[in-house]
């Protein structure tokens, strides 16, 4: 981890009790197949019904700082950065609202005969045990969605 990200999560943790949501699914896929596909934000819209908008806020390769802002049914917009990324392994991002920071995390293992994916959620902040009380059972359900569409999306199925 780099020193921005180690600092990032003490700020998080200072902010309050956290919300942890995570998801695994294995891949029949390469994990360079599945990469180019995690990291190809701009069209989760074609494969996971979680996410209905996905706009990059800057231009050049997926890295450290790109931004992008995105759009889930019954969630307002949100912007994105990128904190933390090993090409081909992870990345990681966050968005903050009003007393809640989001850390979303990716994270590709090679397996003989494929991948396993795993997706996480923290919720951090003053109101992180507020809104996961009110959003748990919805953002549980977008993580699944999510890891399903990655894992028909890689296996050339969508």
């Amino acid at each position: 981890m780099g020193a921005e990200t180690d600092e990032l999560e003490k700020r998080l943790m200072r902010g309050g009790p956290s919300v942890d949501y995570e998801v695994s699914v294995e891949i029949d896929a390469t994990p360079d197949q599945v990469w180019r596909v995690l990291t190809d934000v701009e069209r989760w819209p074609e494969w996971t019904p979680s996410v209905t908008r996905v706009e990059r806020l800057d231009e050049g390769p997926f890295q450290v700082g790109t931004t992008t802002r995105i759009k889930q049914p019954k969630f307002p917009p949100a912007v994105w950065r990128v904190t933390e990324l090993e090409p081909g392994q992870s990345f990681s991002w966050t968005a903050s609202g009003p007393g809640v920071t989001t850390l979303a995390g990716h994270r590709i293992a090679p397996r003989s005969d494929g991948a396993e994916v795993t997706l996480s959620i923290r919720q951090t902040g003053p109101l992180a045990w507020l809104a996961g009380l009110i959003t748990a059972r919805l953002t549980k359900r977008y993580v699944r969605t999510e890891a399903n569409g990655l894992k028909r999306r890689s296996e050339g199925e969508v």
